[in-house]
């Protein structure tokens, strides 16, 4: 039995092995494009070790697509094969990803939870438990996992920004980025840190001081996955639309965000379905861009990963008007949400649907069936998961369709000073 970096023993005789977790370790930390290949390093090393075992289900488990969940189950079970002689730390790592791989995220949770309070210094079960609660929609555990990782080891500045996140998302704005600037000065090498002050930005609408921020830090990201290198610009994209800059919008996504999308990844689709449905929101044609990208969408309709995705998916092959691939994946989406596990259920049949079901409807404009399915569910977005930043294009789909209703209807008047200028 050796130790890792964070000084908690590992069941293995192999140095190599150890040496790889660590390095997957940092590389889940900081985003690297080197994950994968680390931890599958880290098995090769040693076949039986049941930490390595188990991250490597778990970096594809993250992967949130059918293909990667099937990937993670052969080491989920070599794993459990091992599990009788784990160390305790060894068997929760165990027990939360295999709950994870069955849908049922409460006890994942629950068990990356006992892995922190247990052994405080290990920062990947911080950073798995924030994931979790993220897709929950519970920002005050997303805050919480991550503040009381950092009571233990008030130094790590990976802590330092996976807490300005939580802190972000319960609107704890000033705290958010003094703390994320903080370990950006400790380490300018920490994406995640330069994303939690991009939301502080956008919340409080300094969307110039978010491109310059962002901007000069954007060397960092040449060497993160697709994922992240694919958000954060998604994120100087939303500064640049704000300003009303669109040539700049397009180029980004062009470029820096499909352009540079790991074509078949659901985070990177995502990223762009929702860039492009924001630059319509704003008038802007986007050419053939919304087929281009549905190109890549069929694996998708029955997957049901999260249904964060999903509402993207729906309405970009709505959009694209693969209308018979939008039916199918709806009444795939209702199916699931009667057998998806307990934790889970209501997000899906009390949220999820409405609001899918409202974007298909917008993408129709059909705008008073939108209006109909989404407006019970606006304060309930967060149950879907992602960030605020990401569910508010929901209000504003809401938003704008209300007004179009409203215009058809002719219920809708311009401001005096519209009016004064129209005449």
């Amino acid at each position: 039995m050796l130790k890792d970096a964070q000084g908690l023993n590992v069941t293995t005789d192999s140095k190599q092995a150890i040496a790889a977790i660590d390095a997957h370790a940092k590389q889940c930390l900081c985003y690297s494009d080197r994950a994968e290949s680390s931890i599958l390093q880290a098995v090769a090393a040693d076949p039986t070790c049941i930490l390595a075992n188990a991250h490597a289900a778990a970096y594809y488990l993250a992967q949130e697509n059918a293909v990667s969940h099937q990937q993670a189950i052969p080491y989920l079970l070599d794993a459990k094969n091992h599990i009788a002689q784990a160390t305790e730390r060894e068997r929760l790592y165990v027990l939360a990803t295999e709950a994870w791989a069955k849908g049922k995220i409460d006890r994942a949770i629950a068990y990356c939870e006992e892995l922190v309070v247990r052994f405080p210094y290990d920062i990947l079960a911080v950073q798995r438990a924030q994931y979790h609660y993220f897709y929950m929609g519970n920002k005050i555990g997303l805050m919480c996992i991550a503040g009381n990782a950092l009571a233990a080891d008030p130094s790590n500045h990976y802590l330092m920004g996976m807490l300005a996140f939580g802190l972000e998302q319960c609107d704890r704005l000033s705290e958010a980025e003094r703390i994320a600037r903080f370990a950006v000065d400790m380490n300018r090498y920490d994406p995640w840190a330069h994303h939690a002050v991009a939301h502080v930005m956008e919340t409080q609408g300094r969307y110039e001081e978010g491109i310059v921020w962002m901007e000069n830090l954007a060397d960092v990201w040449e060497d993160c996955n697709s994922m992240l290198y694919t958000h954060n610009w998604w994120h100087v994209a939303l500064f640049y639309l704000a300003k009303g800059d669109s040539a700049k919008v397009l180029s980004l996504y062009d470029d820096r965000i499909w352009g540079r999308a790991q074509k078949s990844s659901p985070k990177d689709q995502v990223g762009a379905i929702s860039l492009l449905l924001r630059l319509e929101l704003q008038g802007i044609d986007v050419g053939k861009r919304w087929q281009e990208l549905s190109a890549y969408l069929s694996p998708r309709i029955h997957e049901h990963a999260l249904p964060f995705q999903d509402l993207h998916y729906v309405y970009a092959l709505t959009r694209a008007n693969h209308l018979d691939l939008t039916k199918e994946m709806i009444l795939s989406m209702e199916a699931h949400a009667l057998t998806v596990e307990p934790c889970l259920q209501k997000a899906w049949q009390e949220v999820a649907l409405p609001v899918a079901k409202g974007a298909i409807a917008y993408a129709l404009h059909d705008w008073k069936k939108s209006v109909k399915e989404l407006k019970p569910v606006l304060s309930r977005l967060h149950e879907v998961g992602g960030s605020k930043a990401q569910r508010g294009l929901f209000e504003q789909i809401y938003a704008d369709a209300n007004k179009q209703a409203m215009l058809e209807s002719g219920r809708y008047f311009y401001p005096r000073h519209a009016q004064a200028i129209a005449s």
